[in-house]
């Protein structure tokens, strides 16, 4: 309404300028003569009025444009700021994980739980996962954490199937549960996990730690004992197998992609190198897993693995 006041004084009818009530009309008179009337006030008066609606009709989808850019506006500054914060969560988050802060990042983002990013999510599982493995967490509390961190990585996937890390984490927190289902839904749950490390891979060629783990998983089955592969043999056709030298591939090929990254993957270089009975490269890898400065717990158990199995060499030697 204030835009359609606006444009009515712009015309020459607001400025007061319209001429007066005379309007000349041709009238065919018995002689064909034009002459003029008066018009009355109510004619006048009905035609500025059908004037009047005709330009605020006019004016309304101008009006409803306006109000789509304010709206649109709104969104999208609310949007961006939505992206802003998101992005500021996963920056603590990153700093929260990169220095060992495992419960101040529990914290953090289990108040996004309800989130519907993928990033945030797979973080959360990761996080959740993480609790789960403190040596002060209860196993009743363990069980339920892992669970959660299955449900965090389902939905993570299930928001953005392009995200490599999602892939991964799905098949870590697939395989975690495992260890509660028994031995069958663990076998059968093996392609699933392979599945998605490799496609995690497919989608991250450079990230070192969904290599690694496809590693351990044909470790995993390299080193399967009988009666699991008698189980499997009897439940599935072509129950999952693979061999050591399948497994030292992946290590090796993580080991390029970052060099030193992860303990464990030097870990698993000595150890798959002492399955092939090759006892020099053990050697050089279980010194290395030894020597690996410790910044988390896991680092400490594994340099004294390393450490163990060197002592054993010696010992033999």
């Amino acid at each position: 309404m204030a835009l359609a006041a606006r444009l009515w004084r712009f015309l020459p009818w607001g400025r007061r300028v319209f001429p007066g009530p005379w309007l000349s009309r041709g009238v065919a008179g018995s002689r064909g003569l034009c002459c003029t009337r008066r018009l009355r006030g109510s004619e006048v008066m009905g035609n500025l009025g059908a004037f009047k609606r005709s330009l605020l009709l006019s004016a309304l989808p101008y009006l409803g444009f306006e109000a789509y850019q304010v709206f649109s506006q709104a969104a999208m500054v609310h949007a961006t700021a939505k992206v802003f914060r998101v992005e500021e969560i996963l920056e603590q988050a990153d700093y929260l994980y990169e220095s060992g802060e495992t419960e101040k990042l529990y914290q953090l983002l289990t108040q996004y739980k309800e989130s519907e990013d993928a990033e945030l999510l797979w973080r959360l599982a990761r996080a959740s996962r993480d609790i789960a493995q403190l040596s002060g967490t209860s196993e009743e509390e363990k069980k339920l954490l892992i669970y959660e961190a299955l449900e965090y990585a389902k939905r993570a996937l299930e928001k953005n199937e392009s995200s490599f890390a999602a892939h991964k984490w799905y098949a870590i927190c697939i395989s975690d549960v495992g260890d509660y289902e028994g031995i069958k839904a663990k076998i059968a749950n093996a392609y699933i996990i392979k599945e998605h490390f490799e496609k995690a891979i497919e989608l991250n060629p450079k990230d070192a730690t969904s290599i690694h783990l496809m590693g351990i998983w044909c470790y995993t089955f390299a080193e399967m004992p009988w009666y699991q592969r008698r189980i499997a043999k009897v439940l599935f056709a072509t129950p999952p197998s693979s061999t050591y030298e399948e497994a030292l591939g992946y290590f090796h090929r993580a080991e390029q992609v970052d060099p030193n990254f992860y303990s464990k993957n030097l870990l698993l270089l000595g150890k798959t190198y002492l399955k092939l009975h090759n006892k020099k490269l053990a050697a050089f890898w279980l010194m290395k897993a030894k020597d690996y400065p410790a910044h988390t717990e896991e680092d400490k158990q594994i340099q004294t693995e390393a450490a163990q199995l060197l002592t054993g060499f010696s010992d033999k030697n």
